[in-house]
């Protein structure tokens, strides 16, 4: 068994709106210096997805500005976006890092049933992408958790995206967890999920995001609560090699860890062909599911300060 493909029977904003009924939806932006491309995205949501006529299918916008040093939390506020600065969510907690530690408190910052992720460095974005996603936890209530896939061209108009699924994350998910290699594109940003799924798997801190809440998805609720959907094209900027090898190296952890071999301080030592070394720590969040029960005031100091394994 794998992942499957599904095409929504319906696209159109207005009949998904019509069709939500008291289900609410939040959209999240993590952003760390996105003022260029964050302005337009939240236009295309609020014009098409948040129309003041009562048949809105967007509830809620939200940029979660990651520590910008430009304007993107300013931008962000201007179009039409609730701007929330990451560190002030749930600061008791203490301090977190990286792209799944945004992710993470973006569940306690937003108030959606349903909660829709997109990246704010898209440059081809469109009202299709959260409708896509959005679209099978509205028609089948067995769906727990949504991925988009998309064609990825280049700025030199090649098929060079996704090098770190297809060099490092499509192999080791084809080796130990099989069902979830037929994803396109398994490290996408663009993703959905309800609200007591998200609630109720942890979330690694850093890159190793996205794989680790699939194996933990599909692990904690059947891989056939998960889905792909094509959302088309992507545009965005592509990162250096030199940064690649980081995130290769979360994705590789997660994926060691969840079959049972973290490291023993969890962490590794990237080396560069030039002698120096990258510290890459595996650390993770736990359910917040956990966090807002009556019994457990905050995380556990072992899981965020020790990782995932340990």
């Amino acid at each position: 068994m794998s992942v499957r493909l599904y095409e929504p029977a319906e696209l159109d904003p207005a009949a998904l709106a019509r069709r939500k009924g008291a289900t609410t939806i939040s959209v999240c932006l993590p952003a760390r210096n996105e003022a260029n491309t964050v302005g337009a995205i939240l236009d295309v949501i609020t014009a098409e997805l948040m129309a003041p006529d009562g048949a809105a299918l967007v509830d809620e916008l939200l940029v979660l500005d990651d520590g910008s040093t430009d304007a993107t939390a300013a931008v962000a506020a201007a179009h039409g976006a609730r701007v929330v600065t990451v560190d002030t969510v749930l600061p008791e907690v203490g301090p977190g890092r990286g792209k799944g530690n945004v992710l993470w408190r973006s569940l306690a910052a937003a108030t959606g049933d349903v909660i829709v992720w997109c990246d704010a460095d898209v440059t081809s974005f469109r009202a299709g992408y959260v409708c896509g996603l959005v679209a099978p936890l509205l028609e089948d209530p067995a769906i727990g958790f949504v991925k988009g896939f998309y064609d990825r061209p280049t700025v030199e108009g090649g098929h060079g995206g996704g090098r770190v699924t297809e060099l490092v994350a499509r192999p080791l998910l084809s080796r130990f967890f099989p069902g979830l290699a037929a994803l396109r594109q398994p490290l996408a940003g663009e993703m959905a999920g309800r609200r007591e799924v998200l609630e109720a798997v942890p979330f690694v801190q850093g890159y190793g995001v996205e794989t680790g809440l699939l194996i933990d998805v599909s692990h904690r609720f059947g891989l056939d609560s998960l889905v792909q959907v094509d959302l088309g094209v992507r545009r965005h900027r592509h990162q250096p090699l030199s940064a690649l090898a980081v995130q290769a190296t979360e994705v590789l952890q997660v994926v060691l860890d969840r079959i049972g071999l973290p490291t023993e301080d969890g962490k590794v030592d990237l080396q560069r062909a030039d002698g120096s070394a990258v510290e890459v720590p595996l650390v993770q969040w736990p359910p917040m599911a956990g966090l807002r029960s009556p019994d457990s005031a905050r995380p556990s100091q072992r899981t965020a300060e020790q990782g995932v394994g340990s």
